[in-house]
């Protein structure tokens, strides 16, 4: 059985191999996009993290005939209701570098009183050719810091600060990370799923 990853990330393609365990490791072959012929991208038009998960998982499951995971995730930021969501990577605009989206994203909150709650979130969907077969959501909760802390991590890491552990995400060790991370918790729910469905193996 093989079951697709819908990410050129090697890390994450790791981790859900670690995920599903040593003995689904036997009879599931985990291959990602790199690994199989290029095909056209999917469009990431969705107004949620949701739509854009299932339209991935959807896309490439039917254009490679097979059992494919996908996610979308993204910052919430309470204040800016739910900014910058689906636009995380492109806050300030399309291209933009981590420095520039964690800049704009002070901007905005500059005009709020602290704390800035915020999360991260993910979805994380399964799907086979014409349908999806499981879902599952992530979060981690945390607030936006007036300046980054922290060397680790990308995106807007160094801004995002975990207060049970008294550390922003940049400032923790990839362990710690995907203990807590959105997608760490979205993946492990969604293999759950799929295992009690008896989708693996």
């Amino acid at each position: 059985m093989r079951l697709l990853i819908a990410s050129m990330n090697r890390g994450k393609v790791m981790e859900i191999r670690a995920l599903l365990g040593l003995a689904l490791q036997k009879v599931v072959e985990v291959v990602a996009l790199a690994e199989l012929p290029a095909v056209a991208q999917p469009r990431e038009d969705g107004k949620t993290f949701a739509e854009n998960a299932r339209a991935k998982a959807l896309h490439y499951a039917k254009e490679h005939k097979i059992l494919c995971i996908a996610d979308d995730s993204g910052l919430a930021v309470e204040p800016l209701k739910g900014l910058p969501g689906v636009r995380s990577a492109r806050f300030a605009g399309e291209g933009a570098s981590d420095a520039a989206n964690n800049e704009h994203l002070l901007h905005e909150l500059a005009s709020f009183a602290r704390p800035w709650k915020a999360a991260f979130v993910c979805v994380a969907a399964a799907a086979l050719p014409g349908r999806v077969v499981a879902e599952a959501t992530g979060k981690a909760e945390g607030e936006i810091l007036p300046e980054g802390r922290g060397r680790d991590g990308f995106g807007y890491d160094p801004l995002f600060f975990v207060p049970t552990l008294g550390k922003t995400m940049a400032e923790l060790s990839t362990e710690e990370k995907n203990r807590i991370s959105h997608r760490g918790q979205a993946l492990r729910a969604l293999i759950a799923e799929m295992k009690n469905a008896g989708l693996l193996g």
